[in-house]
Order: C-alpha cells, then sequence, then structure tokens
C-alpha cells in the first residue's frame, strides 16, 4: 500500500474516475445496441444524438477518436440499409 499521501490521494481520484467512465462506456454500448434494433425512422430520430455521444467520449478520451469515427461510419451505414 502507497504510504504517501499524494499515492493514496491519486488511488481515490483513480477509482472516482474509473467508474465514471465505466458508466459512460456503458451507457454509450446500450444506446448502440438499442439503436439497432430500432426501426427506421427510430434509428435516423437516434443517430444525431448517438453521434454526439461518441464525439464527448472521444474528447474526453475515454474511446479512441478512431473508434468513435469508425463508431460513427458503421452507424451511419445501418441507417442507410434500413
Amino acid at each position: 500500500m502507497a504510504n504517501h499521501s499524494s499515492s493514496k490521494k491519486r488511488i481515490r481520484q483513480n477509482l472516482t474516475h474509473r467508474l465514471a467512465n465505466r458508466y459512460y462506456a456503458v451507457t454509450t454500448r446500450n444506446s448502440i445496441r438499442k439503436f439497432r434494433g430500432a426501426e427506421k425512422a427510430e434509428a435516423e430520430e437516434m443517430l444525431p444524438k448517438l453521434s454526439s455521444m461518441l464525439d464527448k467520449l472521444a474528447k474526453k478520451n475515454i474511446i479512441h477518436k478512431n473508434k468513435a469515427a469508425n463508431l460513427k461510419s458503421e452507424l451511419t451505414k445501418h441507417v442507410a440499409t434500413l
């Protein structure tokens, strides 16, 4: 276990950040799952919100920016094929 107060604080911060990041990642995965099961009209309505969510996650470094771009591309193609 860490002895320095700054190390203890860093451990506490890491736990808090990890939980917050997991919340955002799980919420996004659930939204994508719901999006893929939606009808065309509903999916078209959800696409801008989902794209915005992915951009925000990439901006906060929760997911990589290329992963966000790949997901947005894949989801846009999915809407086009419905």
